[in-house]
């Protein structure tokens, strides 16, 4: 069922509704590497997380992370050690996200062989 009819307050298709913010950021490839690394590995501290994804710079991990801490999906610790931990978990939110992204990650699984046969199929046309 569409969900835009069930809520009626939202409506994606429109350009100021909010929501096109957040189908942005869930779209987003760091965004879903980090939700399910962490999702996968638990509570990882922001080098554990750079470690785990490969091809993702300093500047945009940090940057994922601060946006999805402000939407509420991550969660930031900071342990006063010395030097000080920061540590990132999946808040619930991250959690019921993470379920939806498992479900394009496993769609992109099963599909891959015919997402490369249709590419080869369109780079080989006149």
């Amino acid at each position: 069922m569409d969900t835009d009819q069930v809520s009626g307050r939202w409506d994606a298709t429109k350009g100021a509704c909010p929501t096109r913010q957040v189908l942005g950021r869930i779209g987003d490839t760091w965004t879903m590497l980090i939700i399910t690394t962490l999702e996968r590995e638990g509570t990882l501290r922001s080098g554990q997380l750079k470690a785990s994804i490969e091809g993702i710079t300093q500047k945009m991990l940090t940057q994922t992370l601060r946006h999805l801490e402000r939407d509420g999906v991550v969660r930031r610790d900071v342990v006063p050690t010395v030097p000080i931990t920061v540590t990132y978990t999946l808040t619930p939110l991250g959690q019921s996200l993470g379920a939806a992204v498992a479900t394009m990650r496993t769609w992109a699984y099963q599909h891959m062989d015919e997402i490369v046969a249709a590419r080869n199929d369109y780079d080989t046309r006149d």
